[in-house]
């Protein structure tokens, strides 16, 4: 008797999920396991078994990208901080906007890391990377906490 394809789906997806919890590949085995959920429930429409395959390459790759995006591990920002350097607010940064910073003796544009976190006038911060002409900073109180 051949095996239902969306019972094989749905167990490939619990096994991927699951796995995460014991062996972590920063999410990559989860969104890959959430994948294969998808496509056991669109394998109840979609009969063709190497037409799933594909989806679930194809949604398996999107997941991890997604993920990848915004999921960032705290090592990633810990190693950025680490080679951080020191500048002081001049002009408060409003959440989500840009403001500026005095950096290495010159005024730059700047925006916090954390889109959702305000910065005020005078704070100090730390510079973690630099995209086009404007520079990403954290705030000092992260590094305490």
């Amino acid at each position: 008797m051949p095996a239902n394809p969306t019972l094989l789906w749905l167990l490939a997806g619990i096994v991927l999920c699951l796995m995460e919890l014991f062996l972590p590949t920063a999410f990559v085995e989860f969104m890959m396991g959430i994948a294969a959920l998808i496509v056991a429930l669109l394998s109840l429409f979609i009969p063709q078994l190497g037409l799933q395959i594909l989806l679930w390459m194809i949604l398996s790759t999107g997941l991890v990208l997604l993920a990848r995006r915004f999921l960032r591990p705290k090592h990633a920002i810990a190693r950025e901080i680490e080679d951080s350097h020191e500048a002081r607010v001049l002009i408060a940064i409003p959440a989500g906007e840009t403001g500026r910073v005095l950096y290495e003796g010159n005024s730059w544009q700047a925006r916090c890391e954390d889109e959702h976190l305000p910065l005020g006038a005078n704070q100090r911060v730390y510079v973690v990377r630099r995209e086009g002409n404007t520079l990403i900073v954290v705030p000092e109180t992260l590094l305490r906490s």
